[in-house]
């Protein structure tokens, strides 16, 4: 079966960038005994992710690139902003085991998407935060194998679209945000 618009892919990948003296340094893995699975056409992945698969089918390898317009895109200075204490403490005195230089926080947008959100600088009454997602300006290099593409069943639709906590903007659930 060829991967195509609704169907369950299983698949293993590695995820390189390119780093300051030209070489690839891998960012993340999936393999096949925790491989990354995935509702295709659904938007769960970058749309460059997925039309690089359509139509290949399991135990086929692959290789290509995603350009960071396509990805992440560019870094933005103007996602780097200032921050009231009050926005991670309601008695505005902030936890330093979770709000510290380089810590993740989890943020939530003026839609209602949770955001994550790296602490780069602490003021006296406020947090500098860069809102650039850690690949923004970075083109992906993706290799991987193909393990496995069907039509999901009823219980696979229902875990890939069930949210356990009743809101699908909490971040934990498997592919409702």
């Amino acid at each position: 079966m060829k991967i195509s618009d609704n169907k369950l892919v299983t698949l293993e990948y590695q995820l390189f960038v390119q780093n300051s003296n030209g070489s690839k340094e891998l960012m993340e893995e999936t393999t096949a005994e925790k491989p990354l699975t995935y509702f295709h056409g659904l938007g769960m992945m970058m749309p460059k992710f997925e039309q690089n698969l359509f139509g290949r089918e399991a135990g086929e390898t692959f290789e290509f690139e995603v350009a960071c317009a396509d990805a992440y895109g560019e870094y933005s200075n103007d996602n780097i902003i200032e921050l009231p204490y009050s926005v991670f403490s309601e008695d505005e005195v902030l936890d330093s085991d979770k709000v510290f230089k380089g810590a993740v926080v989890p943020l939530i947008d003026s839609t209602g998407q949770r955001i994550n959100a790296e602490v780069v600088e602490i003021g006296k009454s406020s947090v500098t935060v860069d809102l650039n997602h850690p690949l923004a300006g970075e083109d992906l290099f993706f290799t991987g194998k193909i393990i496995d593409v069907h039509t999901p069943t009823e219980d696979e639709l229902q875990a890939l679209t069930s949210c356990n906590c009743g809101s699908c903007n909490c971040g934990n659930c498997g592919g409702c945000n």
